[in-house]
């Protein structure tokens, strides 16, 4: 088998042109990712995925932001419209881990009935007093130990459901008080404080096949944010313990600084398997492609790793797991 392309990448619009088709056959990323410009009928959606994989020659992973709450690309009519994460389990109370649990394995049947076979969540991010606004309703909770359990069950529903999770932000964005979309956060807490509470879940879900970086610096660490950092990714791979498939987060995120090209040789040098690339332009793209090159010996092996635990999605009766959510919630599931 050739080796993937170290990236992730997008496309501009409902379908692709033809000069987008020739560039990832060219480039061949490992996978995909949409946003809400490419979503707009369930047939357009399914023939995108089509073109996508088509482009490469093989079933590429195809993935999106669906936490439910203010980050869900597939909105009504194309998907329910959940509540933020953090709303869903105070509703839930003492059930909140089957709560979650039926929350995810829906949002598994709602991708996989579109052509998408990955989904940016779960989170396993503490909520701080000061956590940013931006994260602090798409967090699970505020003790590891229960984020550890509530991120398992999401984990666990995509993939009975036939869908890849990628576990975010590795090693923890939860005492981010900026927003990394637009500055960078820096996190000053000591590494005892960090490795009870931030690294925890973390550790805890290790096993799982894909995770993100986060755009923070954590000064007990290093000096450069995770996702640039070779003592930070040393540390989740050695001390954290993950060993799946590592993707940046979004490269062209304002709290890096940089050329692309530059940000991504700097990321895979530090230990990221690939590159996370979004809304840019094609030229964007290709700086970005050209930079990381094929995936190495190891990423590749792990992102082999990632795609066998992408299975056929077990049977499920969706009215009987509806009419569960919403008895365990008062009927307050959706919306909000």
């Amino acid at each position: 088998m050739n080796r993937f392309g170290a990236t992730i990448l997008d496309a501009d619009g409902l379908r692709l042109s033809v000069e987008e088709a020739a560039f990832f056959r060219d480039v061949n990323p490992f996978g995909f990712i949409l946003f809400a410009r490419n979503l707009e009928t369930p047939d357009q959606i399914r023939a995108l995925c089509g073109d996508l994989r088509e482009a490469v020659g093989r079933a590429a992973p195809i993935t999106i932001d669906q936490e439910g709450g203010r980050v869900q690309r597939l909105r009504p009519p194309l998907a329910r419209e959940w509540r933020p994460p953090l709303d869903h389990i105070a509703l839930a109370g003492a059930e909140a881990e089957r709560a979650i649990y039926l929350r995810y394995r829906l949002i598994a049947e709602e991708l996989r009935a579109l052509g998408i076979d990955s989904n940016c969540a779960p989170m396993a991010d503490l909520a701080f007093a000061d956590t940013h606004p931006f994260l602090r309703n798409r967090c699970f909770g505020d003790a590891p130990e229960t984020v550890a359990v509530l991120a398992r069950a999401a984990a666990q529903a995509h993939l009975e459901g036939g869908v890849l999770p990628v576990l975010k932000h590795i090693p923890g964005h939860g005492r981010a008080v900026t927003d990394s979309h637009h500055d960078l956060p820096r996190v000053d807490a000591p590494l005892d404080a960090l490795a009870a509470s931030d690294f925890a879940p973390f550790h805890a879900l290790s096993d799982l096949p894909l995770g993100m970086t986060a755009h923070v610096v954590y000064a007990a660490l290093d000096a450069a944010p995770a996702t640039l950092s070779k003592p930070v990714l040393d540390h989740i791979r050695n001390v954290i313990g993950f060993d799946g498939l590592i993707m940046t987060d979004d490269i062209s995120m304002k709290a890096l600084s940089g050329a692309l090209g530059d940000l991504s040789r700097a990321s895979l040098a530090a230990g990221c398997d690939v590159i996370l690339h979004c809304n840019g332009t094609l030229a964007e793209r290709a700086e970005v492609a050209e930079a990381a090159g094929e995936m190495t010996q190891i990423a590749q092996t792990r992102a082999e790793a990632a795609l066998a635990a992408r299975r056929a999605p077990t049977d499920i009766d969706i009215s009987a797991c509806e009419a569960e959510l919403s008895a365990l919630m008062g009927g307050q599931v959706y919306g909000g």
